[in-house]
């Protein structure tokens, strides 16, 4: 299977020490080499150094100009990201932003977000409460919608 991550997802993780759900639920996940950057210029919330995961590969990217590519509005994670799962025909993408969703969905590529892979932990009895990690996160600054949370939750009986 192969999964690639964007940016946020990765921070939004690192902001509750989570990363370590990503291998157990999807072995190996893969990076753009403009993700792994981003995640290095670091911010408020640390991101490990990606390349110390032996489960994470980082992928080289190509830099197309603006002008060529359809994700010319994207950020440059997220445009790589997204070219490099149709490129190597990804099963999934995990990508939060609506706008790089939206792309994704467009060139066919499956997603699901930060808060999927949430779900997907706790329906697989790696986290006792997808809310509380939701709560904790939301408490590190990351935002999600409050209803999408509700709505999810109550798939997992929360």
């Amino acid at each position: 299977m192969i999964v690639f991550s964007n940016t946020t997802p990765l921070i939004a993780l690192s902001s509750v020490d989570a990363l370590h759900l990503l291998p157990v639920i999807f072995q190996r996940v893969h990076v753009a080499a403009s993700v792994a950057a981003e995640c290095r210029v670091g911010g408020p919330i640390i991101v490990p150094e990606l390349s110390t995961f032996p489960w994470l590969e980082i992928v080289p990217t190509q830099s197309p100009s603006a002008t060529q590519s359809p994700l010319w509005e994207l950020d440059a994670g997220e445009r790589d990201t997204i070219e490099l799962a149709c490129a190597l025909k990804a099963d999934l993408v995990i990508i939060d932003e609506k706008l790089g969703r939206n792309h994704a969905e467009f060139l066919g590529l499956k997603i699901t977000g930060t808060l999927g892979v949430l779900l997907k932990a706790k329906q697989l009895g790696l986290i006792p409460s997808f809310t509380a990690m939701a709560e904790r996160m939301r408490a590190q600054g990351i935002r999600y919608n409050p209803e999408l949370v509700t709505r999810l939750a109550a798939n997992v009986g929360e």
